[in-house]
């Protein structure tokens, strides 16, 4: 199945059709990444160019090798060692790589907004690897593909996210994903960090974390974005773990089969206890392998492979 744009700019685009070709497709891509000769051709001429504003390690390597293990040419610009940081702007950059024959750009931006700019002026396609507060599209892929692989359907699941929903670009993706397949997002958090639009996307609002996770398929706990709050929505962290922190009693209200996930990087010991994080029900690495596959999937697709 073709995508219907050229573009990755946000769940709320995809059909779900689009979301079930997008995973069915990353499932035959995790075979090359756990395989012996991580190495295709699939890409071969094809140049994929990561542009990310902000500091990232996992998504910004995990496209490379998802680029890599299909053969193209991959190129890394960080922001503030290149011409942005001499007052480019975000349109010319982007046409400056047009004009060298980008034919991907995965971008990630601190402004809601920046990758659909971006698309608009430019013929590469692009990919937004996080914008501001908005969307982290590929993230919430993974995490569905993820879900899939353990249950075999998104449908009926109870999936609770519990933390900084407020800030969470990734809440929002998966909210929206999860609600096109058919699962039922629970979120709970400090009142504070839970955004007023939320039940219009579609999630239910827990009263207590106990009533968020219990009976719940799936808990999927939410880093402290404490770079994004200018304020204070929480007494301290040591009262946030207190009454938000996923530990193992919390975890024991979950159904007996549950999984657990976390974006990553966690702070261990604040939203998710070590002994959760590190259990036998934790799939936190699983989704970063996942995450390989799903971009591949995507650079496979986007670029007219199908």
């Amino acid at each position: 199945m073709r995508l219907k744009n050229k573009d990755i700019l946000g769940i709320a685009e995809l059909t779900p059709e689009e979301i079930t070709s997008i995973l069915d497709r990353a499932k035959e891509m995790k075979k090359i990444v756990l395989g012996n000769s991580k190495k295709v051709h699939y890409l071969k001429g094809k140049t994929v160019l990561t542009l990310f504003y902000e500091n990232s390690t996992r998504t910004r390597v995990s496209f490379e090798l998802a680029g890599k293990y299909m053969s193209a040419n991959t190129v890394n610009i960080s922001a503030s060692s290149s011409s942005v940081a001499k007052g480019e702007t975000l349109i010319d950059t982007g046409k400056t790589l047009d004009a060298m024959g980008a034919d991907v750009v995965v971008i990630r931006h601190g402004m809601s907004g920046a990758p659909h700019i971006l698309a608009r002026n430019i013929r590469a396609s692009v990919i937004n690897a996080g914008d501001g507060m908005h969307e982290h599209p590929t993230q919430a892929l993974l995490d569905m593909y993820t879900i899939r692989e353990r249950f075999g359907t998104l449908a009926g699941l109870k999936v609770a996210i519990i933390g900084d929903i407020y800030h969470s670009r990734v809440a929002r993706s998966n909210i929206a994903g999860l609600v096109k397949m058919g699962s039922s997002p629970v979120v709970f958090g400090p009142t504070t960090l839970i955004p007023p639009e939320v039940e219009k996307m579609g999630a239910a609002v827990a009263p207590t974390i106990q009533a968020a996770v219990k009976n719940a398929d799936v808990i999927m706990g939410l880093r402290m974005q404490l770079e994004r709050q200018k304020k204070a929505y929480y007494p301290s962290l040591s009262e946030y773990t207190q009454f938000f922190g996923l530990v193992p009693s919390v975890m024991a209200l979950a159904k007996p089969n549950a999984i657990w996930m976390h974006p990553g990087p966690v702070n261990r010991g604040v939203e998710m206890a070590s002994t959760v994080i590190d259990g036998d029900r934790s799939v936190i690495n699983e989704q970063v392998t996942n995450g390989v596959a799903i971009r591949m999937a995507l650079l496979y697709m986007l670029t007219g492979r199908e």
